[in-house]
């Protein structure tokens, strides 16, 4: 993974891991896009911290994640983004100046932008999804894994998930109960504006196993992570026409 910079707000950068697919250089495509977020002891200034979980850990070790998607079965690489958090996690006015900062950088299929992270990444995911409806509606899927609590007033905010119809699949334990209560009450927020949008997997552990859960050779239902996202998409824009 490569080592850049990427802007949290006008005023403020902090390093991020990023990885382009291996025909990025020979191929003039757009690529969906996944924004990983670390949990809370990975922040900081020291990005060899974030390849000990989660994606950046199989990217470090040389792992291809591509996926075929079930809807049209074709396969799809992906633009990997791991943004570090100064500290806890990103706040979703920073995921969103992340958005934007490698939108305008890199070849990114704005109809497949899709969040994930863990504990306090599972926090930023989720509050990035319930912040405002202009950044919930450029998310075509979300994996959140052990959320932490998510602020009172974005609690009141999940109707915005539900109107932009963002599928959601939750992770989480019966021995950590606090995520697991966190995650179901997520999931129920959402299903009482529009029921079907949310899965959970309760894999009945402590809070950890986030190596195992974005392995991609880890599936449920016979879907990876990677592949359930790519159902997802958006509509795409229409084009302008020129006068």
């Amino acid at each position: 993974m490569q080592k850049v910079e990427v802007k949290l707000s006008p005023w403020q950068k902090n390093g991020a891991l990023l990885q382009l697919p291996d025909d990025y250089g020979t191929s003039n495509k757009r690529y969906p896009l996944i924004i990983f977020l670390h949990g809370k002891s990975k922040s900081g200034n020291d990005l060899e911290k974030l390849t000990l979980e989660g994606i950046p850990y199989w990217l470090d070790k040389g792992a291809k994640i591509d996926a075929v998607n079930p809807v049209d079965h074709q396969t799809y690489k992906f633009i990997f983004v791991a943004p570090q958090a100064p500290s806890w996690g990103l706040a979703p006015a920073a995921v969103n100046e992340v958005l934007n900062d490698v939108i305008s950088r890199y070849r990114i299929d704005t109809t497949r932008i899709y969040i994930t992270g863990y504990s306090a990444g599972g926090w930023a995911t989720v509050m990035a999804i319930t912040d405002n409806a202009k950044l919930t509606k450029r998310f075509a899927a979300a994996v959140p894994m052990s959320p932490a609590s998510i602020d009172e007033a974005n609690l009141l905010h999940f109707k915005m998930v539900a109107d932009a119809g963002l599928h959601c699949w939750y992770f989480a334990g019966s021995n950590e109960l606090h995520f697991l209560e966190n995650s179901q009450r997520y999931i129920d927020s959402t299903n009482k504006y529009q029921p079907g949008l949310t899965k959970l997997s309760n894999h009945g552990q402590r809070h950890c196993c986030w190596k195992e859960f974005y392995d991609p050779h880890f599936k449920e239902n016979g879907m990876n992570i990677y592949q359930w996202m790519l159902q997802y998409q958006l509509p795409a824009k229409p084009t302008k026409k020129k006068a």
